[in-house]
Parts: structure tokens; sequence; C-alpha cells
């Protein structure tokens, strides 16, 4: 029996296969360092672990709303508030399993067959995945890594055309690691409101940003901008909580309506331990990212300027995030390989450091290193891949 045409366009995530490489090769008993992995190396923090037990034993264990428990979105509606300047009302926000979840209903009930979706390249892998899944078609417009990596106003709307739907604006980027500012997204908005497209603004990386500059959601610069853009967020990043998957959306009510009717027929809804335990989280005065947001500044001062000192490699550093995504292409010739994937598949099997290929950012000649490690792994992983480069002079 044949397989419904809309999987037979899905790449898989080249994240994810990266990773299983890597751990069949450390189950082999090979000291692999994998920089592959998007999520934090820090164990959830014990109080969140608690208010779980505690629901548990407190009965909290049946089904919920589809949209998540009153509570719940209380505490996403005060965080907004508090941290973004965004006012909600609870018909406005819904709670998914994961963030990435929350993108993937809120393409399902937006798009139509042919609608287009502008997504700024390098992307997060799963964006145009999920835009063909609900039969629509990604665009795709290159930011310049002379540009930081930002798409500018004119090119926006160089890509905007009578099918358009929405955009995807993602700051703090993955795998970029670069963020919009203030005036660079008053501009994007313009543009927008100009031709009546939804923004999709995903702040999964709000937290962790390593320079002055203060994390700006598109949404807070105007009541018009608000009623046009769906927030997306969740804790799996901030809060160390990528396997509890727990995300959200926030949004105009008669979309979120729509994506909590699908979600009542799909997931029915999400994990009832894990939304007490992400209930914790939001209500606590204690500050999950700040020893997190330490940690990963220190370790990407540390990776960056053992990077770029490898020949044929050059980096944008970035703002925030937990990536870098450096220039390869050089190296990548003075080596004799042919493409990155070649590259970092040999990287791989030689010096055993997993990478992640650029080509499934939309980028190839750029490579995703995680530096969610110990400065001791990194280290050793810059020193691995200088020697691979180094041997492979030609």
């Amino acid at each position: 029996m044949d397989l419904a045409n809309r999987v037979k366009t899905i790449t898989p995530s080249s994240t994810l296969a990266i990773t299983a490489k890597a751990k069949d090769l450390k189950s082999q008993g090979y000291d692999v360092i994998g920089l592959g992995a998007g999520e934090p190396d820090f164990n959830t923090p014990t109080y969140i672990m608690n208010a779980a037990k505690k629901s548990m034993d407190d009965g909290m264990t049946k089904y919920t709303p589809a949209g998540g428990v009153p509570e719940l979105k209380q505490a996403i509606m005060s965080k907004l508030k508090t941290d973004n300047d965004l006012t909600y009302t609870t018909d406005q926000i819904i709670v998914s399993t994961g963030a990435k979840h929350a993108l993937y209903t809120l393409f399902q009930v937006l798009l139509n067959t042919g609608d287009e979706v502008i997504v700024p390249s390098p992307y997060w892998v799963s964006y145009p995945e999920q835009v063909k899944l609900a039969g629509g078609k990604p665009v795709y417009v290159n930011a310049l890594e002379q540009s930081d990596f930002k798409v500018t106003p004119e090119e926006l709307e160089e890509a905007i055309t009578s099918k358009t739907k929405a955009v995807i604006i993602n700051s703090p980027s993955n795998p970029t690691g670069m963020m919009y500012n203030k005036e660079e997204l008053e501009r994007l908005g313009e543009i927008c409101l100009k031709h009546g497209i939804l923004i999709v603004s995903d702040e999964i990386y709000e937290k962790l940003i390593y320079t002055h500059d203060a994390h700006v959601s598109i949404g807070a610069l105007s009541h018009p901008l608000k009623e046009q853009t769906v927030v997306i967020n969740g804790l799996s990043k901030s809060h160390a909580m990528t396997g509890w998957r727990i995300g959200y959306a926030a949004g105009p009510s008669y979309i979120i309506k729509a994506m909590s009717t699908l979600a009542s027929h799909s997931t029915s809804n999400p994990t009832s331990i894990a939304q007490y335990a992400a209930l914790a989280a939001y209500k606590t005065d204690e500050d999950a990212s700040k020893m997190m947001k330490k940690a990963f500044a220190e370790r990407l001062d540390v990776l960056y300027d053992l990077i770029v000192n490898i020949p044929g490699i050059t980096c944008v550093k970035p703002k925030g995030a937990f990536y870098l995504f450096p220039n390869v292409e050089e190296a990548i010739a003075m080596n004799g390989f042919e493409h990155t994937d070649e590259w970092v598949t040999a990287l791989l099997e030689e010096e055993k450091v997993a990478l992640v290929p650029g080509s499934g950012f939309g980028s190839p000649g750029n490579v995703r290193l995680s530096y969610a490690a110990s400065i001791e792994s990194l280290k050793e992983a810059a020193k691995r891949i200088k020697r691979f480069v180094v041997n492979h002079q030609s």
C-alpha cells in the first residue's frame, strides 16, 4: 500500500539524524562528542520536578481541556505581560505539546493548498516541512552572513505575492543565534501590515541572550501588529524542559479557537503532569535560565575563539540561543570534499565529532555547532575539528 503524498515530500530532520548516528557510534564504545542536539545539557530544575510529583500525588492525572488548564493559561498570560508587554485573555492562549506542535497546529488551521509562507533562510529545519504538510508552499528569502543573517524589509517585500499568508520571524534564531532589534522589527512589521500578512513570531530562545541587546516581541510594538501576530514560545529552552513537551501560542482568538478544536481531535490535551510542572516553572520567582545563561555565555566565548582560528572557517558571533553557525566552504574546498554533508560525515567517522550540516537549515555552506556541552568537551571538539581540517589539507 502506497503512502500519502503529503509525507513523501518531507525531509527527515538533519539534527535528529546526526544525533542518532552519534549515539550509535557511542554505543559501540567510541568517544563521540555530540554538538548536534538542540537542547540544554542541564537537568530540569528540582522545584519543577517536585511540582510534577506533587501533581501526581494530588491526582492531576486526568484529561484536561484541549487548550490547557486554566491556571497555566493564566500563568502564561502573566509571563507575556511581565516579560513582553503583551496583554492577552485566556481565549487567546493555547497550551500545546511543545512549541513545535504549536507551530504545526497553527499551519494546519491557517493554510490552504498553495498558500505561501515566507521562511527566512537559514531556518529551523521543521518550518518548511510543517508548511508543506499543511498544503502550503515555503518561500525562502536568503539572509546573508554580511547582514548577520537578517532579512531586510526590501527582501521581505520582494518575496510577497498574492498567495502570501504568513512570514516566520525567529529571534533569537536557530541556527544562527542572530536577533532583530526594535527598529528592524518595526520596519518588517510595516511591510506585513501593508500587505495583511500574519507574523509567526517564534521566541523560544528569548531567555538565552548573551549581549546587552533586549529581546523584543514584534507584537508589542503596536496594537495593529499584535492583532496580526501569533507568538510561539515554550519552556523547553528557558527551563531545560525539552522532554516535558510544553509550548504555547498566543494570538487572535479566532486562530487560537481553531487550533484548540484541532488539538481536541489530535492530542486531546498536553500531558497533565507536564502542565502542572510548567505552572510551577512560571509561578516561582526562581530564574531557571539565569544559571544556564551564564554557563552558555562562557562556553560561547571559549568555543567561538577556538573555531574562528581554524583554517578555512569563518563565523558571525551569535547574540543568543546556543549555537554557532560557521561558514566552512573554504575548509571543505581545502579538504577536497564536494559538499558539507560529506565533510560532516567524514569528521564524525574520523574524529568522532558530530555537527549538523547546514543543508538542513537552507545554508549548505555552513554547519551548526551546539555549545550545550561542557567547556572541556567544546575544547576537545575544536581541537579535533582543527586536526581534521589540517590533516585533510590538499
